[in-house]
């Protein structure tokens, strides 16, 4: 099933804060990590997951950075990446409700861990039924409110 997803279905309004008050989103960035992961697997399936966001949803990326000294740097994140932690079960009903809802989303398996291309990445997923995918991440975007309800269950990672 192909899906396009539309860069004005969540455009991410933020609410202007009062005095110094945090800038609030409407949206959210959540990364969800299976609990028994390695830190060096952590980090890289974080690192996987959430370029994918960035590529297909251009509005969760700010405007590029600059140094006193006029040295430009890429574009990040307009938004703060909510990271959390659960059990295979977790991850999968996760998995299951960010599919309902139709987020936006990017998956990393285990299988990946022993690929080492984007072609044979690809190729490894696409040879599991959803429902039989060896999930150890998951991100999502989305409503606030949506995210929320798609990661219930799994705890802040520490």
């Amino acid at each position: 099933m192909q899906e396009t997803y539309k860069t004005v279905a969540y455009g991410g309004r933020q609410s202007r804060p009062m005095n110094n008050e945090p800038l609030r989103f409407d949206t959210k960035i959540a990364v969800l990590l299976r609990d028994d992961l390695e830190s060096w697997q952590r980090l890289n399936v974080t690192a996987f997951l959430v370029s994918g966001l960035g590529t297909e949803l251009p509005e969760v990326i700010g405007e590029p950075y600059e140094d006193a000294d006029g040295t430009p740097y890429l574009r990040m994140f307009r938004q703060p990446v909510m990271i959390f932690e659960g059990s295979k079960e977790t991850l999968t009903a996760a998995h299951s409700r960010a599919l309902t809802r139709a987020l936006p989303r990017s998956v990393f398996t285990s299988d990946l861990f022993t690929t080492g291309n984007d072609r044979d990445n690809r190729a490894a997923v696409r040879a599991v039924p959803t429902g039989e995918l060896d999930l150890v991440g998951l991100a999502v975007y989305g409503p606030r409110n949506g995210v929320d309800k798609v990661v219930k269950g799994a705890r802040m990672h520490p």
